[in-house]
């Protein structure tokens, strides 16, 4: 949400805003100008969680990257000291740094993993930059982004990748490695489930050849066990490649926290006050290792991680928090259908129904970490346990312009039209929902399923395949593309060739999914 919808992200703003380079903001590791620390001496490599960027606007972006010289160090602090550490960044016009256009320095504290979240302005838009770290003598890999368009600018094209659901234990990111280095990218969604919390053992150690020590056998439950799972995953090659390749957006879904949390509520019994610990270190976690603003920094257990960006002329896009507003899950008819049951929120809904309905660009795009689609009243946990909420929702993008719906959660591809109304066999189609199978959840996977007949007895829903991969989204003022890709196999190793499991063409203001 805006910050004045947010009362802990307009107090941080302000915060900021008044106090320029002041401690608050090198705390924050956005911006010190004269701070002064020593790097460490004993670490040969700083970046071992590699670099990200994120946030992106016309003028700028978040850059990101946490030190860690020991990223299995399980502590949860990398190897680091727990001291400050002096980081200074570069932004080039040119991947050899001949041409560097602006720079700065942030200070990595020990409060805040050692990561630093520096915002780069004063940029051109529509334009490729390339970006590093600097640390004493040492020097990060080279990442790059693009800025968006000028608002209001015309835009021929515009192409996104979608992820989600990245259970390191259960394969390889391979995924990853074919979006990274064989497609066109502008931005990359990560659509939920970022990491997982559950403990790692034999039993769900897929991944072969991979070994994990006695911390991660256990469920994460501290800021330092968080800490240490996000390493975990972070440390693997392709995941690297395809942040410092192109900049990331994220919506959470429960894994980062525990499986089907909803709001305050702990899914396993948790007391409420215990468990308000639990996710606000979870939160902090999140924070510390993705390139956010500022405004996702948690104030406790509450952040605002909601957000949104337009791409000129062409896309307004807007990333939903579907987990930390949410009601319980209903646990009879009547609270299934009660009318004040919400998914997103009050605020929230409010603040994506404004955007929906005054938006003045070609497609809207949302970006949400569960399935809105009916499917099943026993899916309790989607879309489908908040009917009252969803047709709120639906409302809104029904007064919009090309409504498109980006989600995960469910490990498989699945492609949907979107109805005015699911309880209407006769409803119109008012927009398209493009589901992203995991990149590793759930292991090899198969094209069809004990769920595909489940899915697939729907008219609106016109493919499903079980096995993992990635979606490929291409906007233009005349269509959508979008492209279901997939490989065979995740578990053995990462060299699966990619496949192209279906593509579709979405014509404007004609929705409806046309196989190409």
């Amino acid at each position: 949400m805006p910050a004045s919808a947010a009362p802990s992200a307009l107090s941080r703003r302000r915060l900021l805003q008044a106090g320029g380079a002041s401690a608050a903001v090198i705390a924050l590791g956005i911006n010190a100008p004269d701070a002064v620390a020593d790097p460490p001496q004993q670490a040969e490599n700083l970046f071992g969680l590699g670099i990200a960027s994120g946030a992106p606007r016309p003028d700028g972006a978040v850059l990101w990257t946490r030190l860690a010289s020991e990223p299995l160090a399980e502590d949860g602090h990398g190897g680091i000291d727990p001291h400050p550490v002096s980081v200074r960044w570069q932004v080039a016009a040119d991947a050899e740094f001949s041409q560097i256009i602006r720079h700065g320095q942030a200070l990595a504290q020990p409060e805040l993993a050692h990561a630093v979240h520096p915002r780069v302005e004063g940029l051109e838009p529509a334009t490729e930059y390339f970006y590093r770290f600097l640390v004493g003598p040492r020097t990060s890999p080279v990442g790059r982004f693009r800025t968006l368009p000028a608002d209001g600018a015309e835009v021929e094209s515009f192409a996104v990748g979608v992820v989600s659901c990245q259970a390191w234990y259960h394969g390889n990111f391979t995924a990853h490695r074919h979006l990274a280095a064989e497609e066109e990218l502008d931005l990359v969604v990560f659509a939920g489930d970022y990491i997982y919390e559950y403990g790692i053992t034999e039993a769900n150690l897929w991944r072969q050849g991979a070994e994990v020590t006695a911390a991660h056998a256990v469920e994460t439950e501290t800021l330092e066990q968080y800490r240490l799972r996000y390493c975990l995953f972070k440390t693997d090659p392709h995941l690297q490649a395809l942040h410092a390749r192109v900049p990331a957006v994220a919506v959470w879904d429960d894994h980062e926290v525990q499986n089907d949390y909803s709001g305050t509520g702990s899914s396993t019994g948790i007391p409420e006050d215990l468990f308000a610990h639990r996710i606000a270190v979870a939160y902090r976690a999140f924070y510390e290792n993705m390139p956010l603003d500022v405004e996702a920094l948690p104030d406790g257990p509450d952040t605002d991680i909601t957000t949104g960006f337009d791409v000129g002329s062409l896309a307004r896009f807007s990333l939903l928090d579907t987990r930390q507003f949410r009601d319980p899950e209903p646990v009879d008819e009547a609270d299934w259908q009660d009318a004040q049951r919400t998914m997103l929120g009050a605020e929230q809904e409010a603040w994506i129904s404004q955007r929906l309905e005054s938006s003045p660009a070609t497609w809207n795009v949302l970006a949400s970490g569960v399935v809105l689609a009916a499917v099943s009243d026993d899916r309790v946990d989607m879309w489908d346990g908040y009917p009252a909420a969803r047709r709120r929702l639906l409302e809104s993008m029904g007064a919009t312009s090309n409504p498109v719906v980006l989600s995960g959660d469910i490990h498989k591809h699945v492609a949907a039209e979107v109805r005015a109304d699911y309880a209407d066999p006769e409803s119109a189609t008012i927009g398209v929902e493009l589901v992203c199978t995991s990149v590793a959840s759930d292991g090899d996977g198969a094209k069809t399923d004990q769920y595909t007949e489940d899915w697939l007895r729907h008219e609106y829903v016109t493919h499903y395949d079980g096995r993992r991969g990635y979606l490929h989204v291409r906007l233009t003022p005349e269509e959508m593309v979008s492209s279901f890709h997939v490989v065979d196999w995740i578990e053995a190793d990462d060299t699966a060739p990619k496949q192209l499991s279906v593509r579709y063409t979405t014509p404007v203001d004609d929705p409806g999914l046309i196989q190409a």
